[in-house]
């Protein structure tokens, strides 16, 4: 599988089942995850190559091992390159390719303090072979960021380069013509969990747990190709002195 952002070209994740997930605690530390299972069934419907004939292969690592392991590369790469690498030092990844099972995911998750600071998990992979293989970094068009004041949760989606975004964008529309005729599975999910109730949510489409401390929200990988700040969402939590 090309790892690469998201939302880029959706040949990479017409077959897959995306979940972003959020542990939020009181002191504003956490985790965040990104989850991206292949669905085996919909990667065969586009003809692609039969899992069966893939190698078994079941890595867990951080991005400090590969800056340790390829520092020759890293030290080539620019001052602005060997910092972006450097910023993702501490997040977590976990390739698998099980050919027997069926099965082909990556998950990426990183721990923080305020996650306002957490770097942008979407890209670490993308950034990891690029540090392998020593291939150039590609930018890309989307930054995801999030802010938590201890009441307010806010995901903000920002589109760095509108020129790009706009080729990408009529890219996306061929390819979804192509696409119809398939029953893909393309879900994007984004499942957060908050230390305290909920008050409110920017996005009536949200499902909130019982004890309203978590929600879930799923799209369609299309929709958020071809509008991806869709997936922008504020929460408000009770105050601390509510519960």
């Amino acid at each position: 599988m090309k790892y690469i952002s998201v939302f880029f070209i959706l040949i990479s994740f017409a077959s897959c089942q995306i979940t972003e997930t959020i542990n939020l605690n009181s002191d504003g530390s956490g985790t965040i995850e990104y989850y991206n299972l292949r669905d085996e069934n919909s990667f065969q419907q586009l003809g692609r190559q039969d899992l069966r004939y893939e190698k078994f292969r079941d890595t867990i690592f951080t991005f400090q091992d590969y800056i340790t392991k390829y520092h020759e590369t890293f030290v080539r790469f620019s001052k602005v390159d060997q910092a972006l690498f450097t910023e993702h030092a501490n997040v977590k990844m976990h390739i698998k390719v099980d050919p027997i099972q069926m099965e082909n995911f990556n998950r990426v998750w990183v721990d923080f303090k305020k996650i306002d600071e957490v770097p942008y998990v979407y890209e670490s992979l993308g950034l990891a072979n690029s540090l392998k293989e020593n291939y150039p970094i590609h930018r890309k068009n989307y930054k995801i960021k999030y802010s938590f004041d201890g009441v307010i949760f806010k995901r903000s989606l920002q589109i760095m380069d509108q020129e790009n975004f706009e080729k990408d964008k009529k890219e996306w529309e061929e390819r979804k013509k192509i696409y119809s005729k398939y029953k893909l599975v393309e879900s994007y999910i984004l499942n957060y969990h908050f230390p305290r109730k909920i008050k409110s949510v920017s996005n009536e489409k949200v499902i909130l747990s019982s004890d309203k401390k978590s929600l879930t929200i799923e799209f369609q990988l299309s929709d958020c190709l071809q509008n991806p700040q869709v997936t922008n969402l504020e929460v408000v939590l009770e105050p601390k002195d509510f519960q």
